[in-house]
């Protein structure tokens, strides 16, 4: 006897058709922005010569870590992707990740300290999370064309998505962390509930919220790199250029532009979550 198939797919498909038809107007102003802003952050870092830009970045990768030797890997590391000739997929791949990333904090942090906060913002949140973060990434390429058509918007609207998980999760575990004596203490002391936040969780939590951002932006930089397949371009787009011409050792190179930009951003984070600390 053979089971009827749920129409599973087909229902999606009428729903995304729906969201396109009916707010497809929404989705073009955002395009709009979100362009202007990639290409004036695009157009403002490519201004600047690279050697000059390397050692910016160099020194201010020093100083944020306060550690010597990530300051000499930033300035070994961005120009070897300078010599490789990777110096404009780099720039537009660390733009992309910086909005992407961006986007998704704004949107995650809020909403993992409601969730934090209320029990029923909670309850619905963290499912929803749970098929965030278990969905292949590839499905959040499907949404982002009929949405955003090919292209970077497009790549920027499914890198939030995926990434933004860990943010949320992370600063409504940080809140929840906080020990019960303290809360408690602040509760005799007659603190509002803005105050208890402000004065005394969000603080204690800063090192577990730096954790989500730091894997907000691994996300978004790997994300990013999945992206190229709809129009990202960046070092993902040269990675996938070798790929459909079997060209080994230009996707290795670009792959090692994205292991260098990654370790930076990385040991960075890490760095500022240990001083914190």
């Amino acid at each position: 006897m053979d089971i009827p198939k749920i129409p599973i797919g087909h229902f999606i498909e009428l729903f995304i058709n729906f969201l396109v038809d009916h707010f497809s107007f929404a989705t073009k102003a955002f395009s709009v922005v979100m362009e202007a802003g990639l290409e004036f952050l695009e157009h403002a870092m490519m201004a600047v010569p690279p050697l000059v830009f390397i050692v910016i970045a160099a020194a201010l990768v020093w100083f944020l870590s306060k550690k010597r030797s990530l300051g000499i890997f930033t300035l070994v590391g961005l120009a070897l992707i300078l010599n490789l000739g990777l110096w404009n997929a780099t720039i537009s791949t660390i733009a992309l990740v910086l909005i992407s990333t961006l986007i998704a904090i704004l949107i995650g942090v809020p909403l993992g300290i409601l969730a934090a906060m209320n029990k029923t913002t909670n309850r619905i949140v963290m499912p929803i999370l749970d098929v965030m973060q278990t969905m292949p990434a590839f499905v959040y390429l499907i949404p982002a064309i009929p949405f955003f058509g090919l292209g970077k918007v497009a790549a920027i609207f499914s890198t939030v998505i995926f990434a933004m998980p860990p943010s949320i999760r992370l600063t409504c575990l940080g809140i929840r962390q906080v020990p019960t004596e303290l809360v408690e203490c602040a509760e005799a002391f007659g603190s509002t509930r803005w105050q208890r936040l402000i004065k005394l969780e969000l603080p204690l939590a800063t090192n577990t919220i730096l954790a989500g951002v730091n894997q907000t932006v691994m996300l978004s930089l790997s994300m990013v790199v999945i992206a190229a397949m709809i129009g990202a371009k960046g070092l993902g787009g040269e990675v996938w250029k070798a790929i459909q011409r079997l060209q080994m050792g230009n996707g290795f190179e670009a792959g090692i532009g994205i292991v260098i930009v990654a370790m930076i951003l990385d040991r960075v984070l890490q760095q500022i979550g240990k001083r914190n600390n």
